[in-house]
């Protein structure tokens, strides 16, 4: 059974993965783990297992130095927000942490979407964010699905090798489908493209955060509810 402490673990390395790909870096302040994601101009603090004042302050000046425009705080559900209140930070959205089998994600059909290491409409963060596929061509992976040539959902999907506690479980990242798309089985092919490239690297379960809405979908193809975390958001 995957844990809430795997998919705490699953997603720091997702997003270490992301800044490494993107010109970024991981970092520490007095116990606290950070990521720079210079592609959206995000500084992460990932599952600290308390709220630190003296972790925290040095990150938030590092991050006026880096002109990130947001930092987030990504929380288990059982340590306390304390003092992030007073220093400016606001509740975000609930993390819904799911799992499941890879084989029954990727038994689904997957019809209208395909794996890709270019994607012509993407610029900005997107183009820049995709480069995690090219540098880790066997822990990476993004499909698309497209209507008539035109890009209409995507997805990630990671493996990650080597890290203590992981092996076996996969991840699923960013999926999604535009709205006038949605409820025609996009999302459906495109969890079973990323979970098909997963297993092809050794993935026997899943992980994925998915917001409220996203998670009946998720409910539908094989995924269970394996706890919600807490997120707070600080504009600077």
């Amino acid at each position: 059974m995957v844990t809430i402490a795997q998919c705490q673990r699953l997603h720091s390395a997702w997003y270490a993965a992301l800044a490494t790909a993107t010109g970024g870096r991981t970092f520490s302040t007095h116990g606290s783990s950070w990521a720079w994601l210079p592609a959206r101009g995000e500084l992460m603090l990932l599952f600290p297992e308390e709220i630190s004042p003296a972790g925290i302050r040095p990150a938030l000046a590092e991050g006026v130095r880096l002109r990130a425009r947001t930092v987030g705080v990504w929380l288990n559900a059982a340590v306390k927000p304390t003092g992030l209140a007073e220093l400016g930070f606001r509740p975000g959205q609930q993390s819904w942490w799911m799992q499941a089998l890879a084989a029954t994600v990727a038994g689904h059909h997957d019809d209208g979407a395909a794996l890709t290491t270019e994607v012509s409409e993407y610029s900005g963060p997107l183009a820049q964010e995709l480069r995690v596929v090219r540098s880790q061509p066997r822990q990476a992976w993004h499909a698309e699905a497209r209507v008539d040539g035109d890009i209409v959902g995507a997805s990630y999907s990671f493996y990650p090798s080597g890290v203590e506690g992981l092996k076996g479980l996969g991840g699923i990242y960013n999926l999604e489908v535009l709205p006038p798309h949605q409820r025609r089985g996009i999302g459906t092919a495109l969890l079973s493209r990323c979970a098909q490239a997963a297993m092809a690297s050794g993935a026997q379960h899943l992980a994925l955060n998915a917001t409220p809405e996203g998670s009946a979908l998720c409910l539908e193809r094989g995924f269970s509810l394996v706890g919600r975390g807490n997120t707070y958001w600080l504009e600077l």
